[in-house]
C-alpha cells in the first residue's frame, strides 16, 4: 500500500571521489584511500579505513605525506572528470528506478518516493544495490517526511551501516525522536559552526531540542531558514521538491595556478582558458552574459612575498555566449589590472548579469549576429561533446600548460578518453 503524505529519499554515494578510484582499482578493496584538492593541497575525500586512522578532512598533503606512506595510505590527485562521469551514471541508474530525481551535489540526490509502493526500506535497498552493481559506487539511503529528516537518515545509514544495511526510515515518531536525541545540532543540515554556537547559548544542543524550540522565535532571532530546519526536524515539510536545477545567477571558474607566474602571458592563457570553461557551463544553462569580472592575486600567506590583488568588471556590447567575446573582454581586463614585479598565484573569472535569449533587444548594429554565434557555438560544442573536452578550442587555450595545476598522483581518465582505456590482461 503506498503513502499518502510527502515522502523524500537522500541518496548519497559513500567517500564519493575514494569510490570512483577503487573501481577501477580493486586491488585496493581493502586499503585506505584519500583524494587530494586541487594543487595536492589537501585531503578532500577519505575512506573509512583512512579515517580509522585518524586523518581529517583539510589536512595539508605535505603535513602528512610521510604518515600515508608510513600506514600504506594511497593517496590521489582529483581527477573531475572521472567523477564527474560516474556521478552521471550514478544518477541515470536512480532515474530508473524513482519517477523524480533532483540532483543535489555530485555524490547526492533526493528522490521523491511519494505514493510509492510499501515497504520503501525494501526500495531503499535495491537502489543500494542496482547501483553498486551496475556502476560499483556504494551509497547510503535515508528516507524520511522532510528532506532535513531524509538527510539525518542517510546520515544514520551511514554511521551504523552494520546494524542498518545502509538504509534507514526515519518515518515512524518514534524511531525519529530517537535518532534526534541523539544527533548533535552541528550535525543537522544547514546548521554551520557559528549558528551552533548561537544555539548552545539557548540550551540547543540536540537535534531534538531544535525540533521542539519555537518556530517563531528562531525565525526573528535567526532566519526563515534556521525556522524551516527546525520544523522540517518536527516533521512538516517546508522545501519543496525540486526535479530541475534552477539556472545559476553567476558562474565561476577559478583555479590555483601549478606554481608561482611572474610574467603576464601565462596568466593570458589561464584567463582564456577559465574563461571557454565559464562558457561551456554558460551555454550547458541555455543562458548569455552582459558583464564578467577577471581578477588575479598573489598568494596572501608568505610574509617574504609581495603582495597583490586586483579585479575588474568588463561590460560586453551585447549579452552573448560566445567564447570569443567573452575572451576578448577577459582580457582586455587583464591588461588593465595586471602588474610587473609579482609573483601571482591565481586567476579567477566570474560570469555576472545573465539572462535568457529572449530577454533583450539584439543589436542591429552588431558585427556577429547572435543567430550566426548561437550556430558557431553549438557546433563547437556538439564537437567536443563527442570527441572530448578541448578537442576544438580557441587559439588562446594551451592543451598542456606550464601553470596548469599540479596533479603529481592523478589516476587515469578511464571513462572519458579512449586512450586511457582500462586495459585488461589474459
Amino acid at each position: 500500500m503506498a503513502s499518502a503524505d510527502p515522502v523524500f529519499a537522500l541518496i548519497d554515494c559513500n567517500a564519493f571521489y575514494c569510490s570512483c578510484e577503487r573501481v577501477w582499482r580493486p586491488d585496493l578493496a581493502r586499503t585506505p584511500i584519500v583524494v587530494l584538492s586541487n594543487n595536492d593541497g589537501c585531503v578532500i575525500s577519505r575512506t573509512s579505513e583512512a579515517k580509522a586512522l585518524g586523518i581529517k578532512m583539510g589536512q595539508p598533503y605535505f603535513q602528512i605525506r610521510d604518515d600515508l606512506r608510513r600506514w600504506g595510505v594511497a593517496a590521489f590527485s582529483s581527477n573531475y572528470a572521472l567523477y564527474g562521469d560516474m556521478s552521471e551514471r550514478v544518477m541515470c541508474t536512480l532515474e530508473g528506478i524513482v519517477p523524480r530525481l533532483e540532483i543535489y551535489s555530485i555524490d547526492e540526490a533526493f528522490a521523491d518516493l511519494s505514493g510509492m509502493p510499501e515497504p520503501l526500506e525494501a526500495l531503499g535497498r535495491q537502489m543500494r544495490q542496482r547501483v553498486l552493481r551496475w556502476t560499483g559506487i556504494p551509497v547510503g539511503v535515508g528516507i524520511a517526511g522532510t528532506k532535513t529528516l531524509a538527510k539525518l537518515a542517510n546520515h544514520a545509514a551511514k554511521r551504523w551501516q552494520r546494524q542498518t544495511g545502509g538504509v534507514v526510515d526515519l518515518r515512524d515518531p518514534i524511531r525519529r525522536d530517537k535518532l534526534l536525541k541523539v544527533t548533535p545540532v552541528e550535525e543537522v543540515w544547514g546548521i554551520g559552526r557559528r549558528m551552533t554556537e548561537h544555539l548552545a547559548v539557548m540550551g540547543i544542543r540536540t537535534a531534538w531540542e531544535l525540533a521542539r524550540a519555537d518556530a517563531k522565535m528562531l525565525r526573528q532571532r535567526f532566519s526563515v531558514v534556521v525556522e524551516k530546519t527546525a520544523r522540517e526536524l518536527a516533521g512538516t515539510p517546508c522545501l519543496d521538491f525540486e526535479p530541475a536545477n534552477p539556472a545559476r545567477q553567476e558562474i565561476c571558474c577559478s583555479r590555483m595556478f601549478g606554481h608561482r607566474v611572474h610574467s603576464i602571458e601565462p596568466i593570458r592563457e589561464a584567463v582564456a582558458s577559465y574563461t571557454a570553461r565559464a562558457s561551456e557551463k554558460l551555454r550547458a544553462q541555455a543562458s548569455l552574459c552582459k558583464r564578467l569580472r577577471v581578477s588575479i592575486r598573489t598568494g596572501m600567506f608568505n610574509p617574504e612575498q609581495s603582495r597583490y590583488a586586483n579585479g575588474i568588471l568588463c561590460e560586453l556590447p551585447y549579452p552573448t555566449d560566445d567564447v570569443r567575446l567573452l575572451t576578448r573582454a577577459a582580457l582586455e581586463g587583464l591588461e588593465r589590472i595586471y602588474r610587473d614585479g609579482f609573483a601571482y598565484s591565481k586567476a579567477e573569472i566570474l560570469l555576472v548579469d545573465l539572462c535568457r535569449r529572449g530577454e533583450y533587444t539584439d543589436d542591429l548594429f552588431a558585427t556577429t549576429q547572435p543567430l550566426e554565434t548561437e550556430r558557431l557555438m553549438t557546433v563547437l560544442d556538439q564537437i567536443n561533446a563527442r570527441w572530448g573536452r578541448g578537442t576544438l578550442r580557441p587559439g588562446r587555450v594551451v592543451a598542456n600548460p606550464d601553470w596548469g595545476m599540479r596533479r603529481d598522483m592523478i589516476s587515469q581518465s578511464f571513462t572519458t578518453r579512449i586512450d586511457q582505456l582500462w586495459r585488461v590482461s589474459c
